[in-house]
């Protein structure tokens, strides 16, 4: 997107963010759930989710989660059918714990394009460290089984992958998610960056953007090797390669390559619009980044509002807004 694309009125979104519940059953040391969240906790109901994507016109990408545990959400595969209907691409990540044989048929039926497996490690103990429940070996079993079922309906989707958050508590355990992957019928593994607010494990000390020495840096090649061996992809936030994602960008305001607020829209449960899924993660003014409601005014409305507005011109300036002064500099784009 140009310069001169940038000065102008956007058009309205074709990628959504949309949570489906604010409700977990993990309690993730990096995560601001576990330290009290941004809203009052609910699961977003079937006319509510209507209100939401029935005002875009077209949607080419959706992503059904947020501050939360997709799964949880019942009505999950009706709004996945509901959004493989319209034409548009639907993933979500997920702790996969209670992925049973009936909500995973579901979800293949309905359509569903990719299941991000939040996963952190490659063993029960550090799974239980960096995640905060004893899950791990259930989170196998049931990757095997659905990994199964995908298998018994001749159904190539969805796609499966392991998400790894980078810490310098579990970089260690990196290499063993290929042969994970290659056990759970995962067909990809993708270094999560860390974005840090103090709060657990979320901290500057366990971050590696910057700070990747050698030893992290072999176990990434060593990683990145092994995957291709097994033909499965290995990838990071960003885009980038895996190592490339944990180097900092040397431009002067590295936040000003962001699209986000000229492409894509994130609403939580409550209908809040807000500029990304980084930003409610470390502002310490959540309400300043809230740009608008759906369930209060219509979509047209807020995109081309004066708050998103302001927060677009900012973020092209020395002075962004408050929660995109760490992009590029703290973690990865």
């Amino acid at each position: 997107m140009t310069a001169t694309a940038l000065s102008a009125r956007p058009p309205l979104p074709r990628s959504l963010y949309l949570e489906t519940t604010s409700r977990c059953n993990s309690l993730c040391e990096t995560c601001i759930l576990t330290f009290g969240g941004r809203e009052p906790q609910k699961d977003l109901g079937w006319e509510e989710f209507r209100r939401v994507v029935d005002q875009f016109p077209a949607l080419d990408r959706v992503l059904l989660h947020g501050i939360g545990e997709p799964l949880l959400n019942r009505a999950l595969p009706r709004m996945i059918g509901h959004l493989k209907a319209r034409g548009a691409t639907v993933l979500f990540n997920s702790n996969v714990i209670t992925l049973g044989l009936r909500q995973g048929r579901a979800l293949i039926e309905a359509g569903l394009d990719e299941l991000r497996v939040s996963l952190d490690a490659s063993t029960p103990a550090t799974y239980a460290r960096v995640r905060g429940v004893d899950a791990f070996a259930r989170v196998v079993a049931n990757l095997e089984k659905f990994a199964a079922l995908r298998d018994e309906l001749a159904r190539p989707a969805p796609r499966v992958s392991l998400w790894f958050t980078a810490l310098r508590d579990n970089i260690e355990e990196i290499p063993g998610l290929v042969p994970l992957a290659t056990r759970v019928g995962a067909e990809a593994i993708h270094l999560q960056r860390l974005v840090y607010n103090g709060l657990g494990l979320a901290t500057a000390e366990q971050s590696l953007y910057g700070r990747l020495y050698d030893r992290e840096a072999a176990l990434l090649e060593a990683t990145g090797a092994a995957a291709r061996a097994a033909g499965v992809e290995f990838s990071a936030s960003g885009a980038t390669a895996p190592e490339v994602s944990l180097t900092p960008d040397d431009a002067a305001r590295p936040w000003s390559a962001c699209r986000r607020p000229w492409t894509l829209v994130y609403v939580t449960v409550h209908g809040n619009v807000l500029p990304c899924c980084i930003a409610p993660w470390i502002t310490e003014d959540y309400h300043g980044i809230v740009l608008g409601n759906l369930f209060e005014r219509p979509l047209a409305d807020v995109w081309w509002g004066e708050r998103y507005a302001r927060f677009r011109q900012a973020i092209q300036t020395d002075e962004p807004p408050e929660p995109c002064r760490g992009c590029g500099v703290k973690w990865s784009l």
